[in-house]
């Protein structure tokens, strides 16, 4: 088998990559681990900053989106029973878009099959050779049977666990890393939103979050110990719990009902250097995580799609090497930005165990001083609806 551009991850990143190469006549094949059925069973979140929005617009596949999803002009910030409101709109002129990640996913599946790309399920042993060289290739293991992909460029939106990262040699690569003493406890539940925008919630008993996929499916978390596990917590626990870290008034119009999904996710900053490695690209959580304040997984990888199309099209249009050489620098600088803002986020909204009675007090004064200036509030717009490509 032979294409331009290998992809290794079926998830949303390494789709929408290949539905951009599709529009620019560039041919691609996506490999994928497990079935179908399952990427689309990950639960994500689903807020959208404006520039993924335009590339789903741009690989074609932004009508449902467009038609189903919710346009948010700001968000909620609470501390006790006080809350104020952050409006997007108003300090950037610029909304963020509420669109759940699997149904994203569905709507890149479908184009992707109409266009009839070639996406491989169930691939096992996936491994990348000859990056280094001008002339790489991937070999990989379907029902039993070792096949090989000769290509010019392999992706690597694999996550986190992938083999794309671990191909770069340690001597290459370097690694940053910050774990977090604390998980998030979520529950997704066929009940209407408690607020039609996010409301985030520092509490003395710890964070919270209410958030939703649609007008009949709400997401909420809790900060919860990494000890814990999703059966330690009955549904009616987890209920009692979020009332008692949001403001009274919205605990009281809370609707609750039987969770249809419950998990624990550990928070972690992480970032790998070089994000390149000869004709390897590493893109989204292959090379980068960062904590779910803020939402900021998702659309880091969607920047990092955005300068690898970018690159990838300059070359097969004039040969020009210029926007690919310098991929890694170019989605490195908005990295590092978005790390620093979901962990300024983080620590603005969550009980850490060893905080003082001083670092409590000045992590309200921070938030008092966002509630009451206007410039504090333009720059976590401009971070939350997402820095400019």
């Amino acid at each position: 088998m032979k294409t331009q551009v290998a992809i290794i991850g079926g998830g949303p990143s390494g789709l929408l990559l290949a539905q951009l190469l599709h529009t620019q006549g560039i041919d691609s094949v996506v490999l994928e681990r497990r079935t179908k059925a399952h990427v689309l069973s990950r639960i994500r979140a689903g807020v959208l900053e404006q520039g993924f929005v335009h590339l789903m617009e741009h690989a074609g596949c932004a009508e449902r989106m467009h038609a189903e999803g919710f346009t948010h002009d700001g968000t909620l910030l609470s501390f006790g029973d006080e809350m104020f409101r952050v409006d997007f709109r108003e300090h950037t002129g610029t909304p963020v878009m509420v669109y759940g990640q699997t149904e994203l996913t569905r709507d890149l599946y479908a184009a992707r099959e109409a266009a009839g790309g070639a996406i491989v399920f169930n691939v096992d042993n996936v491994v990348i050779h000859g990056a280094d060289t001008d002339a790489p290739h991937v070999t990989f293991d379907i029902e039993g049977e070792t096949q090989r992909i000769d290509c010019d460029f392999v992706a690597g939106c694999d996550g986190f666990h992938g083999v794309s990262r671990q191909t770069i040699p340690l001597t290459v690569r370097r690694e940053y890393e910050k774990v977090y003493p604390f998980g998030w406890l979520g529950i997704l539940s066929e009940t209407p939103p408690v607020h039609h925008e996010l409301i985030y919630a520092n509490s003395p008993r710890g964070f919270a979050l209410c958030s939703m996929r649609n007008d009949r499916l709400s997401r909420y978390y809790i900060q919860c110990s990494l000890s814990d596990s999703p059966d330690d917590w009955t549904d009616e626990a987890f209920w009692d719990e979020l009332k008692r870290r949001i403001p009274a008034d919205m605990a009281a119009q809370l609707v609750t009902g039987p969770s249809i999904e419950k998990s624990i996710a550990p928070l972690r900053s992480f970032v790998t250097e070089p994000m390149r490695w000869g004709r390897l690209f590493l893109c989204g959580d292959a090379a980068h995580i960062v904590p779910p304040t803020g939402a900021k997984g998702l659309n880091t990888a969607a920047s990092d799609i955005h300068y690898l199309f970018e690159g990838l099209g300059a070359f097969y249009k004039t040969g020009a090497q210029e926007g690919l050489d310098s991929y890694s620098e170019k989605a490195l600088r908005r990295i590092w930005k978005a790390e620093r803002f979901s962990w300024w986020f983080s620590s603005l909204m969550h009980r850490y165990p060893d905080q003082s009675e001083f670092d409590l007090k000045m992590q309200i004064a921070d938030l008092d001083f966002l509630r009451s200036n206007a410039a504090a509030q333009k720059a976590m717009a401009e971070n939350y609806v997402g820095l400019p490509y």
